[in-house]
């Protein structure tokens, strides 16, 4: 009886054994496995996407090509935005622009301005924040290292309806805005005209016949004076009166 069950089980294991298939790779295990079927479904909605867009590109090509314009030029936006290392840059510049100029001929509105500006960079105000197309140049009430009482109390900071009002600068397309704007005239100092009548404060720009008539006259004061026939002949009379005397 025993002997009976030992060969039946013998029998069944190598039945077993003979049914079992057979056991796979290292490869096949990591070809059919869960991370590798997540992979193959994301591709195959990553390609019926893309020839989606392809499909609809195709029919709405006036469509696309705004989408398009519009995405590159963010892009070129988030590429040229400037960052706080260029303002500093562009605060040396213009200050060193200002300094070059006396103070009879340089601009009030420029020098305030960029003098501020170094004011508040000195005493480590000034901030800087990245809006992802362009950037943001703000000043705080007190520096990040104050131990007051009004900068370390959450319910005495500034609210944010008034952050326009610190805004300082304005970086876009590799520009700093406000600086810029400032700078315009920069040499030319508008106190001087202050007390001239309103009709000589404002100059307007010459026409194209006010500009060729002031190249024909300059081109006129070159050219040798031409004496008319009276004037030699008072040139004669002169001469033969001082021959006679």
């Amino acid at each position: 009886m025993a002997l009976r069950l030992v060969t039946r089980r013998m029998f069944c294991a190598v039945g077993e054994a003979a049914i079992a298939p057979p056991s796979k790779s290292r490869w096949e295990k990591l070809k059919y496995g869960k991370a590798a079927t997540w992979i193959r479904s994301l591709a195959s909605d990553y390609k019926e996407a893309c020839l989606d867009m392809v499909v609809g590109i195709r029919e709405h090509p006036v469509k696309a090509s705004v989408y398009m314009s519009v995405l590159g030029g963010a892009f070129t936006c988030f590429l040229t935005k400037p960052d706080y290392s260029s303002f500093e840059v562009s605060l040396l510049e213009r200050s060193n622009q200002l300094a070059l100029l006396s103070s009879w001929i340089r601009n009030a509105s420029s020098d305030c301005h960029v003098q501020n500006l170094l004011k508040l960079r000195n005493e480590g105000r000034l901030c800087h924040v990245n809006l992802g197309l362009l950037s943001l140049v703000y000043f705080n009430e007190h520096t990040p290292d104050s131990k007051l009482y009004e900068a370390q109390c959450s319910s005495l900071s500034v609210l944010w309806r008034e952050f326009p009002r610190r805004v300082m600068d304005v970086g876009f397309a590799g520009h700093w805005w406000i600086l810029d704007s400032k700078m315009t005239n920069y040499d030319v100092n508008e106190d001087e005209f202050a007390y001239l009548p309103v009709h000589m404060q404002r100059t307007s720009p010459p026409t194209a016949q006010g500009v060729e008539t002031n190249e024909r006259l300059h081109r006129e004061s070159w050219l040798a004076l031409k004496v008319e026939a009276e004037e030699k002949e008072m040139i004669e009379m002169d001469k033969g009166s001082t021959v006679e005397k």
